[in-house]
C-alpha cells in the first residue's frame, strides 16, 4: 500500500520555525520529484517547492524562497521543507505529493501520490 505521510506541523509564532516530513511507506520517493503544496480556507491551492530527481535541485514559489529549504534523505525515504521566519500568512494545510518539477515550478499531475496533510498554524 502505497503512503505518503506528512508531520511535523504546529502552532507557531511568526518569525519561528518548523520542519515538515514527508515519509514514503511502499512508494520510493527518491524516484520522483517530490513537491509540497499549502491550501488555506477560501484561497487557491499553492504549489509552494519541489525537489528534483537527479541533481537534487530545489525550486521555490517567490513569496518563500530565502525562508524555505527542501531537502532529501534517501535512508529515511523521506522529504523535508524546512520552514524559517514564518509569517501569519504562510498558515496552510501543506501536503507533499509526487510531481513535476522545474524551473516552470511545480507541476500537478494527472496521476500522483499524496500525502494526509499537516497544518501549519503561524500567529501574529
Amino acid at each position: 500500500q502505497v503512503q505518503l505521510v506528512e508531520s511535523g506541523g504546529g502552532l507557531v509564532q511568526a518569525g519561528g520555525s518548523l520542519r515538515l516530513s514527508c515519509v514514503g511507506s511502499g512508494v520510493t520517493l527518491d524516484y520522483y520529484p517530490i513537491g509540497w503544496f499549502r491550501q488555506a480556507p477560501g484561497k487557491e491551492r499553492e504549489g509552494v517547492s519541489c525537489i528534483s530527481t537527479g541533481d537534487g535541485s530545489g525550486y521555490y514559489v517567490d513569496s518563500v524562497k530565502g525562508r524555505f529549504t527542501i531537502s532529501r534523505n534517501k535512508a529515511e525515504n523521506a522529504v523535508y521543507l524546512q520552514m524559517n521566519s514564518l509569517k501569519p500568512e504562510d498558515t496552510a494545510v501543506y501536503y507533499c505529493a509526487t510531481v513535476a518539477c522545474g524551473a516552470e515550478g511545480v507541476g500537478l499531475l494527472v496521476e500522483a501520490y499524496w500525502g494526509q496533510g499537516t497544518q501549519v498554524t503561524v500567529s501574529s
